[in-house]
């Protein structure tokens, strides 16, 4: 009798998560973490990481917290390492920190253009050579599945055009790497978001009031609903699915 070759168990693994401080990152975190992952927490905000680590250890599960500014080049390269000795080599990396800039590209400060493309695109290309580079050297697999947006695809011009571009270039830099690493048996996807219910979109609620209402099913995601796509992404039932990008967005928008 042939047997189903799917699993979610990713028992003797290290993932690294950033922004996992709210939102996604600390959902990310929790699921993998549940999945028997040894989880990395990375963001700026220590505090909640070690809160979240709390809670993940009350679940049984294992995590450490690390502060980290994706921003910060020096602390990319230096992230790495300091998870391997703590928990074993990261074979699964999420980079879910990101910025929304929220303003009319005219309007936009310099310091402000450099941030979003620091923290958005510039993180993930770093990161994930950091990531790839001891795999390759030890001959190991591993996985990487990068957060880009639904906005990659679709912008209203209502402000943001540097939040669509650099996540744009997410699912470019998935599709490059994909090919580049492919050979070393390193995975890399990314995941599309639509307007999920999130810290980053409270404020965005604040503004411009609930605007879900103009949805076809007239509701916000849920950060849950994203937990399958991510196991399916770093479990061994992907084994063949690199360079992909999962549009998870409710059918809130065009195509």
């Amino acid at each position: 009798m042939t047997t189903v070759n799917f699993s979610l168990d990713l028992s003797g693994r290290t993932a690294l998560v950033t922004g996992a401080s709210s939102g996604l990152g600390a959902r990310f975190a929790k699921i993998l973490a549940k999945c028997g992952a040894k989880v990395a927490c990375t963001a700026r905000r220590k505090d909640k990481l070690d809160a979240l680590v709390a809670q993940i250890r009350e679940e049984g599960g294992e995590a450490e917290a690390f502060a980290l500014d994706v921003s910060d080049a020096a602390q990319l390269q230096a992230i790495v390492p300091t998870v391997a000795e703590a928990l074993g080599q990261p074979d699964i990396l999420i980079n879910n920190a990101g910025m929304v800039d929220a303003e009319r590209a005219t309007r936009m400060s310099l310091e402000l253009i450099d941030d979003v493309f620091d923290t958005n695109l510039r993180s993930v290309f770093i990161l994930s050579n950091e990531f790839a580079r001891p795999l390759i050297d030890k001959k190991m697999p591993g996985r990487i599945v990068n957060i880009s947006s639904i906005a990659a695809t679709q912008y209203d011009g209502h402000g943001a055009a540097l939040y669509s571009t650099t996540k744009a270039e997410v699912v470019r830099v998935t599709e490059t790497l994909a090919v580049e690493w492919s050979k070393f048996h390193i995975n890399v996807n990314a995941i599309a978001p639509g307007a999920f219910e999130t810290e980053m979109l409270d404020g965005m609620l604040s503004r411009m009031g609930d605007f879900s209402v103009h949805f076809p099913r007239k509701r916000l995601g849920q950060p849950e609903q994203m937990d399958s796509t991510l196991l399916f992404l770093v479990s061994p039932s992907s084994d063949a699915v690199t360079g992909t990008v999962i549009k998870i967005d409710d059918g809130q928008g065009p195509r």
